[in-house]
């Protein structure tokens, strides 16, 4: 089976040829954890939460390095400024997906919508450099995806962050992304600004006619 780009991007698989690069640096031998810290993060087709925990606890969960020691966490967790940023950020950008509302009760709670706003807030309170979305729009009901829409805009006037997004809600995307590539079976049928993707004969025959 031929490996998706993303998985290949983010270190789940591996190639035999070519390369992938952060910021002009090879990634393509780094595993997983290690590409994370370098700022690439990514979300699933299908919610990766802990359930059991609460809301603000999922994302400040997703702060935290899971790979350093117990005893460097220990201390970091000492940090009583450090730590008060976290959550307040963590607070901040549940609020702007209006899930601070629900930031004490358990994830598991949510509907599948909110819990995919979780998974994204999740995602970005590291504040990575690249992030890699997979289906986004999937499941998600009209007025959650406004507000999922705004809060992309909003995160990414503020950081500049790299949104790579594997999205097949053509008018989500379209007024969403910068620019655009269009695959068809497997091969690169179009890639471009948005206006140009919508005059696209072949965009128009493969998907929007």
């Amino acid at each position: 089976m031929r490996p998706k780009a993303r998985d290949l991007i983010c270190g789940r698989q591996f190639a035999d040829t070519g390369s992938v690069r952060l910021a002009g640096d090879r990634i393509d031998h780094l595993r997983v954890h290690q590409r994370a810290r370098l700022g690439l993060a990514r979300t699933f087709q299908e919610c990766r939460l802990l359930e059991q925990e609460t809301c603000l606890d999922n994302v400040l969960f997703a702060a935290q390095d899971k790979h350093l020691s117990s005893e460097v966490l220990q201390a970091a967790s000492r940090r009583t400024g450090a730590r008060r940023a976290i959550t307040e950020e963590a607070k901040r950008l549940l609020d702007l997906v209006d899930l601070r509302r629900y930031a004490a009760e358990p994830a598991g709670n949510l509907s599948y919508g909110q819990r995919r706003l979780l998974e994204i807030v999740s995602s970005l309170v590291a504040q990575p450099r690249l992030l890699l979305l997979d289906e986004l729009a999937s499941g998600i009901n009209p007025t959650l995806l406004n507000t999922l829409h705004d809060f992309l805009l909003r995160i990414f006037a503020e950081r500049q962050i790299v949104l790579l997004i594997v999205e097949h809600n053509m008018e989500f995307i379209m007024s969403l992304a910068s620019h655009i590539l269009v695959m068809h079976q497997g091969r690169v049928l179009e890639e471009g600004p948005p206006a140009a993707i919508q005059a696209s004969r072949r965009v128009i025959e493969a998907y929007l006619g």
